[in-house]
């Protein structure tokens, strides 16, 4: 069975490295997930008076995202924390108030930096965000990637086996985490509450 992955890509640089990670993600991929990016570049700056008539790149953000069996967020790190355009992104998806197009679905976080830290603040901002709006998260193996640009080519290749298994290990447990809240949130699954029990 394929699952749908939405993926986004908190850089706007035409030279991101992450968009370069989110490319060797795919390619290492397991072939059960089929990725679609989502592009946050040309949404406006989100207000709440928008609520009452989103405009089209806002509904298509969130038509997107409530297309997709899950979320694979790959970010670079802001000043410490999440990227204004990515966080942006994320306020337009969770609104109107009720209307959370992030709820319920299984979510991954990474990130690369040419830093040794990698992404690691930016990540534990975004899972504070994730948990506000009931997106399950995939809390383990953790990812920071130290990206050298030896290592990984501009086609998705990874030139370092250690380097490509983890990321294949890594997407290996992306994969089976969305298939086990897929399962969960299945309709009749029996840990459902009967709708019609008072």
């Amino acid at each position: 069975m394929t699952h749908r992955i939405g993926y986004l890509v908190g850089s706007l640089s035409s030279t991101s490295i992450n968009r370069t990670l989110s490319t060797a993600l795919i390619r290492l991929a397991p072939d059960t997930l089929e990725f679609t990016e989502i592009p946050i570049g040309d949404l406006p700056l989100y207000s709440p008076d928008f609520d009452g008539d989103y405009p089209a790149a806002g509904r298509a953000l969130k038509d997107a995202i409530e297309a997709s069996d899950g979320i694979l967020i790959v970010s670079p790190e802001y000043n410490r924390s999440i990227p204004g355009a990515l966080k942006n992104a994320i306020d337009w998806g969770s609104r109107p108030w009720g209307q959370n197009s992030f709820a319920r679905k299984p979510t991954g976080i990474i990130g690369a930096s040419i830093g040794q830290i990698g992404t690691a603040v930016m990540q534990a901002s975004m899972r504070s965000v994730l948990s506000f709006l009931d997106a399950p998260q995939l809390n383990s193996p953790e990812a920071y990637i130290h990206f050298d640009a030896d290592v990984f080519g501009d086609d998705g290749e990874v030139r370092d086996e250690s380097t490509a298994g983890f990321l294949r290990h890594y997407m290996e447990e992306y994969c089976a985490f969305v298939e086990r809240v897929l399962a969960v949130n299945a309709p009749g699954h029996i840990g459902d509450p009967d709708p019609y029990r008072d």
